[in-house]
């Protein structure tokens, strides 16, 4: 394929994160030649997401990471003499401090493994006894202490990110081997489908199932393709800049949400849920009549709080916490509305923020739910891939090819070119356990939760807890993710949080069918870098047409990447639409007189005709609907 590249581009991007992948399909839509590469295997960088073998990979791959510099003279070569090369680093050193623990029982008799994924590998692992080894490597300690485990895999396993068939996420049916068919309609699942789920239990699946609410590791490992892993964990708030985005260019089409079902609180050592919409506030049996009334009055304030700058104005100077105990609320509704409905902590946000936040909030309220936010099937990682939809991806390339402008994610930058960038960290934690932190009649709930830090100076923990009928865990289980702004390691920032709300699975409780808490099946905990605020000043001697694209950032929703995308779009491309829609195929005038006259026979059909079933089914419609 590289012998066949032009030898000129107008923009170069290289990595698909996110906002790499939005500017490359901007740039391509506004008709400039793009080249978009990435050295890795997968699409996303630390945006992807993985099967389960395939976050085992990821995990031997960082655990072999060097930063090692491509030395080799044949590139050289292409450098002229009037140039500079900036060398690129062949390995992040984006993810730190990665633990993983399990807890699931095994059944090591059974020689279990993923269908053309994952292979046990005992070989790699330090002992005479192949048994022991294995049972080193993916089992709690007797005394069910937390022991780190090593993640044994083949090295020519590569995570599975698929790229033939991630990207198709559209009215999703699966067989019994998880296979995906789609059509192009996008559209929001309700809660009404989840129970006919594509991860509904096969014979298959109760077969796998040696006892009641027994999973066991060699289950894990067996529906390992039945996870999607997401590095990052983030919502789309339903009226945010993303979910703009992907309706205006049309690359919605290539995507499937299911809205998050419910917000919770964690008060006084238990799990509650939060009432946010009207009907949720006078249904709720948690408030009294009057907090129900306090609350309502209080929230209509808060969307259209400009109006009413004599209410706050006095208070900007404090934090939100102290302006909502000036408030006619209870310590009840304050916490709510403080935690869970702003998503802040006592002294994270000043009064305007946390007012800015509440209405944002409730902005979003309504449009596909009742609820804010919405969750793409599959994982975070189909994002960055929809948007690879419009053009192709190369993954190497070995000729010399101009561009006028390059575009590079941040951790492709040698040691050398960030040595005076001081990056800021996010500590996250991705869990599978055996039910939800909240038990209700039904069980394919979405649940994001916010644990407050509990001593000065630390941060609010973020739990995102995901069900199967998202397409990210095997049926029985459910998969958690933690985040929070690092103050120590992953482990030390979440591992309290953990011990709160989950306990460890062990065959003892296994019995007892009243355990308070879910199990913990097993732990992931690692270290992100956040780029996000790092000015391009701090890189050194970058040339002024390469531009830095940063990776994840600790925010629940996509905003940043999207203001990213697009400033730097603009800078390319003063003045240009950003990622408009493609152009309707009946609008295309195709050269050639009997064509052309068969197109002027059917102008006169009105616009409105073109207007099709499928458009009412895309992500604007509920919009539409509320106008």
């Amino acid at each position: 394929m590289a012998d066949n590249l032009p030898s000129e581009f107008d923009v170069i991007v290289i990595g698909t994160g996110l906002p790499e992948s939005i500017i490359a399909a901007a740039c391509s839509r506004s008709g400039l030649r793009v080249l978009h590469v990435d050295s890795r295997n997968y699409y996303g960088g630390n945006w992807a997401s993985f099967s389960f073998s395939g976050i085992l990979s990821w995990l031997k791959e960082y655990q072999e990471n060097s930063d090692i510099v491509n030395e080799s003279p044949t590139w050289q070569e292409q450098i002229l003499e009037n140039e500079e090369a900036i060398a690129l680093s062949r390995k992040d050193k984006t993810i730190q401090h990665v633990e993983v623990f399990c807890y699931a029982s095994q059944d090591l008799h059974e020689d279990v493994e993923e269908a053309g994924a994952l292979q046990k590998n005992h070989a790699s692992v330090i002992s005479g006894n192949p048994t022991e080894a294995a049972h080193s490597a993916y089992q709690p300690s007797e005394d069910e202490s937390l022991c780190t485990v090593s993640c044994e895999m083949p090295t020519e396993q590569t995570p599975s990110s698929d790229q033939e068939t991630a990207l198709e996420i559209n009215d999703v049916e699966v067989t019994g081997e998880n296979e995906k068919h789609y059509d192009d309609k996008t559209r929001v699942k309700s809660a009404s489908e989840e129970e006919t789920s594509e991860n509904v239990p096969t014979a298959e699946d109760t077969a796998l199932q040696p006892k009641k609410n027994r999973i066991t590791y060699s289950q894990i490992i067996k529906e390992g393709r039945r996870f999607n892993i997401d590095l990052v964990s983030k919502l789309l708030y339903s009226r945010g800049l993303l979910i703009d985005l992907l309706i205006k260019s049309n690359v919605s089409r290539y995507a499937e949400f299911k809205n998050i079902t419910r917000i919770l609180a964690f008060r006084e050592g238990r799990v509650e849920q939060v009432p946010c919409s009207r009907a949720d506030v006078f249904n709720s049996k948690q408030l009294t009549m009057v907090e129900k009334r306090m609350l309502m009055k209080f929230l209509t304030f808060c969307m259209e709080y400009e109006k009413h700058p004599d209410e706050y104005k006095a208070y900007e100077e404090i934090t939100f916490s102290e302006y909502l105990k000036t408030q006619k609320l209870t310590p009840n509704l304050q916490y709510f509305v403080l935690h869970s409905i702003a998503m802040t902590s006592e002294t994270a946000s000043n009064t305007v923020d946390g007012l800015k936040a509440t209405k944002n909030f409730l902005h979003c309220l309504g449009r596909y739910g009742n609820t804010p936010f919405l969750f793409p099937l599959y994982g975070q990682g189909e994002l960055p891939q929809c948007f690879c939809r419009c053009k192709a991806i190369i993954d190497q390339f070995g000729q010399r090819i101009i561009s006028k402008h390059f575009l590079v994610e941040d951790s492709y930058f040698s040691e050398n070119t960030c040595s005076h960038v001081q990056y800021r960290q996010i500590s996250r934690s991705v869990l599978i356990t055996d039910r939800s932190v909240l038990k209700t009649d039904s069980d394919q709930q979405i649940s994001i939760l916010t644990v407050p830090g509990e001593e000065p100076g630390t941060f609010a923990v973020r739990v995102i807890e995901l069900c199967p009928s998202t397409m990210t865990c095997m049926k029985g289980t459910y998969l958690v993710h933690l985040t929070c702004t690092t103050s120590k390691t992953a482990r030390e920032d979440l591992e309290p949080v953990v011990q709160k709300l989950f306990t460890p699975y062990t065959e003892t409780e296994i019995e007892n069918e009243e355990v308070e808490k879910p199990r913990l099946l097993w732990a992931l905990y690692f270290n992100m870098r956040d780029s996000s605020d790092v000015s391009r000043n701090s890189y050194n001697n970058l040339p002024s047409n390469v531009y830095v694209c940063s990776g994840p950032d600790c925010g629940l929703g996509n905003d940043n990447a999207v203001k990213q995308a697009e400033r730097l779009f603009q800078l390319i491309c003063p003045n240009e639409d950003f990622c408009p829609p493609p152009p309707n195929p009946e609008d295309i005038i195709i050269d050639g007189d009997s064509l052309q006259s068969e197109t002027s026979e059917f102008s006169v059909i009105p616009e409105a005709n073109s207007e099709t079933p499928k458009e009412s089914t895309s992500l604007g419609n509920p919009e539409e609907t509320s106008q």
